[in-house]
């Protein structure tokens, strides 16, 4: 018996696909099972406000329950709930009632016909899930293929969810009738046992279709009209509306295996296209690396022979470049505190993201484990503090610094602080709107407690250990009087630094860039972390390569003030990425009204701040480690 248990838990473990993390087991089903629909919420691209499925006037249960959700479900506004769909396993439907049987139409006062025109009018879709599927609708298009083949074979996309209505002119047309489309895979079994299936698709064809044209009869079954003869279901917002919300089910065997369900909503047109990014950005940073190893390598070992010669020979030549400075590179900047706490929660963000990425790459965090994402990076980057701390201690320590319970409490406050500010005061207006994407307020005291309860402790543990560790050991003492900085050039401007070092990280990953502002903004799904490591790892190596030559630069012109300019000047693709968000949300998106705009530009802040914090940090890391090493390098009395 144990035997054939062990055996039975093998084949099912080696049956699933590496893109499913054992826990999100099938579920097998016999004929006539009840397969549950459920609803997760409206969304559009024009509001981006989501909205719970009964916000509007569907057909509801007799009793309405909603799932349990995780972190990251609840921040995306998912809010799923059962509805009165009935599906069971392979049974066919043709047309049937959802509610309120056809002696009595559902009616619609003018306030929920208002509403209803005004959804439609926005742009809503409708999400519902099947077995943890979402629903999708099928679109069918010629390309610009040869007229022959154009005869032979469509393009099929989907599309997630599906609309809620349409308009034409100034009349708005519900989708009241729904044509589910469900695939299952029949599973292989032993000869004498029942049969059994797993769903591996969900499509739903949405219509429109008038009362008078659905002739139902008192079992609440009902026939459709002709496709052409009948006329759309339309919602007057000026008085009440009478309806019927009805459905099909259609049933259909597949040859998609369970493990590969998810393929459809991935499909990716443009795969080519990420590809050629990947390569155009790995052939520019290795052009720059060239570049960069050819000039930095050869003009700084003439530097550093020429600078030990002149040592061995004539010590009252005149110095020049940036040895001249030796006595003050390494002298601590203004609020090295301030300085610290920024560095250490950018050391935060970059742990969080380097295993965030790393794990989804290794398929643990699938679309299909809803919210898992968001979860993974807030906890990661509560526990990530105590490394952030230790970073932040030691550089504080290296810079003089004497406070470290002061600064301790500043790094573990100052960035969230800021995202938590941002966040409050948008989920405020969110809140106003009655929309499902408001954080609810024990969601918001939860997140305060991991703050103050994991983050806060962690950091301060951290923090200590990094201060009580032996501070970067810097290669060469610092003068008790500064010298004096002459006079810069036109080009050694910050302002002119930040544009000039940020074109380079930032056309390395722009491409990648408009995918996962899609994803955010469009409601797809971004799957693609293979690619996002690659290009993640392109831009720790070019931020580094950047940051390096502009520090170069600045010291040769004799400039000594180099930790917060680094700092600053190596996040300059950030400001490339508000350039970008800036350009989407002009040519992409659709959003008019003044609360979707607010939302937009408000994450778009919190994406550019943290962006800024992470290659400044990768910058003033490098910049730092290359400081030390040119100033070991030579020969200083």
């Amino acid at each position: 018996e144990r035997l054939r248990y062990l055996l039975v838990l093998l084949s099912l473990l080696h049956g699933t696909d590496s893109f499913y993390v054992p826990g999100v087991a099938p579920i097998n089903f016999h004929r006539n099972d009840p397969v549950e629909i459920k609803a997760v919420k409206l969304t559009s691209s024009r509001t981006q406000l989501p909205y719970e499925y009964y916000s509007l006037p569907f057909c509801q249960p007799t009793k309405i329950t909603y799932k349990a959700e995780n972190l990251g479900e609840v921040l995306r506004g998912d809010r799923i709930v059962n509805t009165p769909f009935q599906v069971s396993m392979s049974v066919e439907k043709k047309c049937e009632v959802l509610c309120n049987f056809p002696n009595k139409p559902v009616t619609l006062t003018v306030e929920q016909s208002k509403l209803i025109a005004e959804r439609i009018r926005e742009d809503y879709y409708v999400h519902l899930i099947a077995d943890n599927l979402p629903v999708a609708t099928r679109l069918e298009f010629y390309s610009n293929r040869e007229e022959e083949e154009k005869k032979k074979e469509k393009d099929v996309q989907f599309e997630h969810g599906y609309r809620l209505g349409f308009m034409d002119g100034n009349k708005f047309y519900l989708h009241n009738h729904l044509s589910f489309i469900l695939y299952y895979h029949r599973e292989d079994v032993e000869e004498n046992q029942e049969p059994t299936y797993r769903v591996v698709r969900f499509e739903v064809i949405p219509q429109s279709i008038k009362l008078e044209d659905l002739k139902a009869d008192e079992k609440g079954m009902c026939t459709l009209p002709e496709a052409t003869g009948s006329a759309p279901q339309e919602i007057d917002p000026s008085k009440e509306n009478q309806m019927l919300f009805t459905y099909s089910v259609h049933w259909e065997e597949s040859d998609i295996k369970w493990a590969s369900r998810w393929d459809t909503y991935l499909t990716m047109s443009d795969v080519q296209i990420h590809w050629f990014s990947i390569i155009n950005s790995v052939v520019v940073v290795f052009f720059l690396s060239g570049i960069l190893s050819m000039i930095i390598i050869r003009t700084l070992r003439k530097d550093i022979a020429n600078y030990n010669k002149e040592d061995d020979i004539e010590d009252t030549m005149e110095e020049s470049g940036w040895k001249l400075v030796h006595g003050d590179v390494f002298r601590p900047p203004q609020y090295p505190m301030i300085l610290s706490s920024l560095l250490g929660s950018g050391i935060q963000l970059f742990c969080m993201i380097l295993i965030v990425i790393f794990v989804a790459m290794l398929g643990m965090l699938s679309p299909s484990s809803r919210g898992a994402l968001m979860t993974t990076a807030c906890f990661l980057f509560m526990f990530m503090g105590v490394f952030g701390g230790f970073f932040a201690g030691r550089l504080y320590r290296t810079l003089k610094g004497h406070r470290w319970k002061k600064g301790a409490f500043c790094t573990a406050t100052l960035y969230p602080g800021v995202v938590f500010g941002i966040c409050f005061v948008l989920n405020c207006f969110i809140w106003g709107k009655h929309s499902s994407g408001a954080v609810p307020f024990p969601t918001m005291v939860a997140l305060l407690c991991m703050w103050f309860g994991i983050s806060l402790p962690l950091v301060y543990l951290g923090y200590y250990f990094g201060f009580r560790k032996q501070p970067y050991d810097n290669p060469v003492r610092t003068n008790q009087i500064p010298r004096q900085i002459p006079e810069q050039r036109w080009y050694m401007n910050k302002f002119v630094g930040i544009l000039m070092a940020g074109i380079l990280p930032f056309g390395a990953m722009f491409i990648e860039l408009f995918f996962i502002f899609s994803a955010i903004w469009e409601n797809q799904f971004y799957y693609l972390f293979g690619f996002l490591f690659l290009v993640f790892i392109i831009l720790v190596v070019s931020c580094s390569q950047i940051s390096i030559v502009m520090v170069y630069f600045q010291l040769c012109a004799e400039d000594y003030r180099w930790w917060w300019r680094t700092f600053l000047v190596s996040g300059g693709s950030a400001f490339y990425v508000l350039i970008y968000a800036i350009f989407y949300f002009v040519n992409k998106l659709d959003i008019v009204e003044f609360i979707p705009s607010l939302l937009y530009f408000g994450y778009t802040a919190l994406m550019v701040l943290s962006f800024w914090l992470l290659t400044g940090t990768i910058g003033f890391y490098a910049a730092y480690m290359f400081v030390r090493k040119i100033y070991a390098a030579v020969k200083i009395d």
